[in-house]
């Protein structure tokens, strides 16, 4: 791994207000932003990844390897619930480990943008169809993740409906923004699509960068609460994302010679949902402790990758 790719990502003033996020916690500060002004910037980010996504993807030819791309990419949201959520179910319990299993094989839409960031920093490309890929993996993981809870409950508690789930995970907010944003960006008039370019744009990295400040204020809090439930969940959160990214950072190469649509795949097989799935979770399985999923994909997986997992995949696309 470059040590200059590291020292830059590590120095990115996106990252840096994460780390003062991080500081103003531990320090007790009263440092906040609103709730409302919050929400605002998620949907912001949201909007203004899937426009200039489906923009992007208006220009590209649709040829065989976005439809590889998507295929693979549906696989990923299947395989990596159905491992993890095994290698979790005894350690504990199924509704557990069935949100678990859904919040890794799902994405992170904020690490996905903070990716992006990263390339635009190495000056590399990619293809406007990954946009399109974030939004399509977010969902199968959350259905796999239900069924699993099903098919392995043990009490006669009422099942799920799975038409239910499906519905609920594709129109909750952050998916129906983030496709809905896609889809307006894909059939947009070029010229009109140029008049919100400022919006979408030149204004990205300060809305992220203030998100991330709240992330890491979030990220300080979550991370005591989830200190009594042992070291085993926290090797969990490091060592099976970052399992993921490598493996896919490099198998990757089969599909696709574009060194930022590999890395872009090795960060959404590594990132870990905590928006979309604990919506989900809260009405498809109200047992699952929100108190160890959350913190996990918030307080231990995220930093990771945006610290250190990153130059790693990175690293690994380059060096095959």
């Amino acid at each position: 791994m470059s040590v200059d790719v590291l020292i830059s990502n590590l120095t990115n003033p996106v990252l840096l207000f994460f780390v003062l996020g991080i500081i103003a916690s531990l320090v007790k500060s009263d440092l906040k932003i609103p709730d409302s002004s919050s929400k605002f910037i998620s949907l912001y980010l949201l909007f203004a990844i899937g426009f200039k996504g489906g923009q992007e993807l208006s220009h590209s030819e649709f040829n065989p390897e976005i439809i590889y791309s998507i295929l693979f990419a549906i696989g990923l949201s299947v395989i990596v619930p159905l491992y993890t959520f095994y290698l979790l179910k005894r350690k504990i319990g199924t509704p557990n480990a069935g949100a678990i299993a859904a919040a890794y094989g799902s994405v992170s839409a904020v690490t996905f943008v903070t990716a992006v960031s990263f390339l635009e920093n190495q000056g590399v490309s990619f293809g406007g169809h990954m946009v399109a890929i974030m939004a399509i993996m977010e969902s199968p993981a959350i259905v796999v993740g239900v069924i699993l809870i099903m098919l392995n409950d043990r009490t006669k508690e009422e099942k799920k409906s799975i038409g239910g789930i499906l519905k609920h995970s594709l129109t909750s907010g952050s998916v129906l923004m983030l496709t809905g944003s896609l889809v307006i960006g894909l059939i947009a008039d070029a010229s009109q699509a140029r008049g919100i370019e400022p919006f979408t744009t030149d204004i990205f990295k300060g809305f992220l960068s203030l998100f991330l400040l709240e992330m890491g204020m979030v990220t300080a809090n979550r991370i005591k609460e989830f200190k009594k439930h042992g070291l085993f969940l926290f090797f969990f959160g490091i060592m099976v994302p970052l399992f993921n990214g490598m493996v896919v950072a490099y198998t990757s190469r089969f599909l696709t010679e574009s060194e930022g649509n590999r890395f872009l795949f090795a960060i959404l097989a590594a990132g870990a949902s905590y928006i979309a799935v604990p919506a989900t979770m809260k009405l498809a399985e109200p047992r699952a402790d929100p108190g160890i999923y959350i913190p996990m994909a918030l307080g231990i997986t995220f930093p990771f990758n945006i610290t250190i997992g990153m130059p790693i995949y990175y690293a690994v696309v380059q060096l095959f």
